[in-house]
């Protein structure tokens, strides 16, 4: 400590002698605000513009040097969601939607952190190097916290799923983990998005580039805004506005989603990115506007930092001649400019490197050891399993195992979009997987050439095979090349080849093991009717085979659980550009969309019951947290996790526009041997409880209200028709007292 104490009043001393002869903003004994401002003052309109409209790829990147100055360029780039993209090679983890399933907030922090090493390490090195190529940065475009609202959607995957507590709670752990916890210096920095109501089309029936989303207030305060609002608090320095409009107004020109809210409401301090292109279709797509340079001049105004673009020269490169013609005051372009190099400054790009722990970081920080086992130990954790009759799982290592289906050796498949190239000899099929786990004979047929399946290919094989085995294990699904960004799905049919592939298979009348990866529900119907076991694995990426190997022996039980629920049809089922929450989610269900299986629910290899629900009062007061605990014991035979869930429903008004129910916490409980409990605590917030009131306050805002509130504790949602063998617990609890805005609570 004394060294560290001695080594800093040096550097101090030091820095005091240069002060003399150096510019201010290169002065460490000065405050951030202070350096930012001395050096944004010494650039030139022409620079300054320069800066914000150099934020994207290739011929748009990199933010150009200023060597007058000795600022080096920087670029804004990089995909960071679950393992940097890009860059080399590097740790490949699952994508996000099955790291939500996992239910789990460490997994998430520590997929972001190992990410945001890699991300460090590959930046020293390009840097080192004068290299400022696309995806060799530090600002991360990531996590998509937006709301998976309609199966269909494209970019399903991405998400955390439907429930805006879960997606703010894995936000929050998100960029913790990834910015650090160094009290100067981020070692990269998260960009939430896509802000906001951004959740399809894609491309159909219209183009997320035109459309405009017609949100009422209440959903976008319930629904849409929750998880940006976390991230905020977390810390995110970056904020990511959308292609499409809001209510008429294009996302990254929205003075009320940059200003109001985001600004002014939840106090963001970083800086705003349009996603690629975006600005440019504020006139092209939109007709918001008739130029670019109006463009420039709305969206700069609203609150917009930087232009992600598509060319050299952008919309934001018109702002020189937007202030020239009084257009814009310049210093909306001061502003933005500052916000961008406290970021920089916040890497520790104006520091001297021995100052910053992160600039130690080498490339054998990428793919490490202990990384590629964590790659595996997540994947383990987002298997969901929706069906195990008879406990076919797990399996006997001498089964004799028939593998059938596109997915079950074909690494391409099993990497969802935006994938990490991954470290070498890490990549494992479900083939592979279950070759090295098991002592009997392990056979594959594909069946099909393409998840689109037009035909089945070698039925004799396939017969052959799955007749002399013990199991079949069925591998089918969706991949990037049907279900992605820009790519919408018009139904959630699994396709016609593919089920009939499984079902000359169940014909066979062996045991059948389905393995389904995707991310947006597929119609299981004739599955869930015919075969023994569903397991539901996402994309897991390279750790596939190993992490499913150890589920399917049973090294591991599956304890995942679902972050969306999958509708059995949707003849009833809104459309894609019906931004209204009625009739979407486990939130806001309808009688009329039957559910195949619900958004919370998964098996394991053995069973729980939960018993002594205790609320900490039976009344409280508005602003009030409520506490509560539950006990969960393991009635089985198998050591498993368990989650645990808490909802919370309102009876005060049923006619009041609330969720039906809300997921106020969770708990996943890790490795419960057979017959031991655990006792688990969780709160209720008052925020959790409040509700966003139009009628009787101006302007609307969230109240506490008086009344009866229930409270269901289990392993999954209440009263559904396809249920976990664990109980649900049930208590009320009471709020007394007057009407109270949340805004009083603190």
């Amino acid at each position: 400590m004394l060294r560290q104490v001695l080594l800093l009043s040096l550097l101090l001393s030091v820095a005091i002698r240069q002060s003399l002869s150096m510019y201010p903003f290169q002065n460490i004994s000065l405050p951030f605000d202070q350096r930012v401002a001395d050096l944004v003052k010494r650039l030139s309109l022409q620079e300054k513009v320069a800066q914000m409209s150099h934020g994207g790829a290739n011929k748009n990147g990199p933010a150009p040097a200023i060597k007058e100055l000795g600022i080096r360029p920087y670029q804004w780039g990089t995909e960071c969601l679950r393992g940097i993209v890009g860059a080399g090679t590097a740790t490949s983890f699952p994508q996000a939607l099955g790291l939500a399933a996992s239910f789990n907030p460490d997994v998430i922090y520590n997929v972001a952190k190992a990410t945001s090493i890699e991300v460090r390490a590959y930046n020293n090195h390009y840097v080192k190097n004068s290299d400022y190529g696309f995806h060799h940065g530090l600002s991360c475009w990531s996590p998509v916290i937006n709301i998976v609202r309609d199966p269909r959607w494209g970019r399903n995957q991405e998400t955390y799923g439907e429930d805006p507590y879960l997606s703010g709670v894995m936000a929050d752990r998100y960029v913790r983990g990834l910015q650090g916890g160094n009290d100067r210096y981020f070692r990269a920095i998260a960009g939430c998005k896509h802000f906001d109501a951004y959740a399809g089309p894609e491309n159909i029936p219209t183009s997320r580039f035109s459309f405009n989303a017609v949100v009422d207030i209440r959903d976008l305060q319930y629904t849409f805004y929750p998880a940006f609002e976390a991230c905020v608090k977390a810390g995110t320095f970056s904020i990511m506005c959308s292609y499409n409009a809001v209510n008429g107004v294009p996302s990254c020109c929205n003075k009320h989603l940059l200003a109001t809210e985001l600004r002014e409401s939840w106090k963001f301090e970083g800086y705003v990115v349009s996603d690629q292109g975006a600005l440019g279709y504020i006139s092209l797509f939109h007709h918001y506007t008739h130029d670019w340079i109006h463009s420039a001049v709305a969206a700069a105004t609203a609150g917009c930092d930087l232009e992600d673009g598509n060319l050299e020269d952008n919309v934001f490169a018109t702002l020189q001649k937007a202030v020239q013609q009084k257009l814009v005051n310049e210093s909306v372009i001061d502003t933005a400019v500052s916000c961008l190099f406290m970021a920089r400054m916040k890497l520790g790009e104006f520091d001297p490197d021995n100052m910053n722990p992160y600039k130690t970081l080498g490339m054998d920080s990428v793919c490490s050891g202990e990384h590629k086992q964590l790659a595996v130990e997540v994947a383990v954790q987002t298997f969901v399993l929706l069906k195990n009759e008879n406990d076919v799982l797990p399996l006997k290592r001498s089964d004799k195992v028939a593998v059938v289906g596109p997915f079950g050796n074909d690494m391409d498949l099993l990497a969802g979009d935006y994938p990490v190239v991954a470290c070498d000899s890490t990549a494992r099929s479900p083939y592979d997987g279950i070759r090295n786990m098991s002592d009997g004979s392990v056979t594959f047929n594909r069946g099909c050439d393409s998840p689109s399946c037009p035909n089945i290919n070698g039925n004799d094989d396939i017969r052959r095979d799955v007749s002399a085995a013990d199991v079949a294990i069925v591998c089918i699904g969706l991949s990037s090349k049907l279900e992605s960004e820009g790519h919408d799905r018009s139904d959630i049919s699994l396709p016609s080849g593919q089920l009939q592939l499984l079902q000359l298979v169940a014909s066979l009348k062996k045991p059948v093991v389905v393995v389904v990866f995707t991310a947006g529900p597929l119609d299981l119907s004739w599955a869930k009717d015919n075969v023994a076991t569903i397991l539901q694995a996402f994309y897991p990426s390279a750790p596939t085979g190993d992490a499913l190997g150890r589920v399917l022996y049973g090294s591991v039980s599956p304890a995942g659980r679902l972050p969306v629920t999958w509708p059995a049809s949707l003849d009833n089922y809104p459309s894609m550009t019906d931004y209204a929450m009625k009739g979407r989610t486990y939130r806001y269900p309808s009688d009329n969309i039957p559910i195949l299986f619900p958004f919370g629910y998964g098996l394991s290899y053995t069973k729980f019951e939960y018993d002594s629900l205790v609320l900490a009062k039976s009344s409280i007061s508005p602003c009030t947290m409520m506490r509560g605990q539950v006990t969960v014991k393991n009635v089985g035979n198998v050591v498993s996790d368990e989650v645990v869930q808490v909802y919370l429903n309102q009876t005060m008004n049923p006619d009041e526009p609330v969720p039906y129910l809300q997921l106020v916490n969770f708990t996943r409980v890790a490795s419960i041997a057979s017959s031991e409990s655990s006792v688990v605590h969780f709160s209720i917030a008052a925020r959790q409880m409040a509700m966003f009131k139009e009628e009787g306050y101006k302007p609307a805002t969230w109240v506490v209200m008086p009344g009866k509130y229930n409270v269901f504790v289990g392993g999954q949602q209440p009263d559904q028709d396809t249920s976990a063998p664990s109980n649900v617990l049930h208590a009320i609890f009471t709020i007394t007292g007057d009407p109270t805005k949340l805004d009083d609570c603190s």
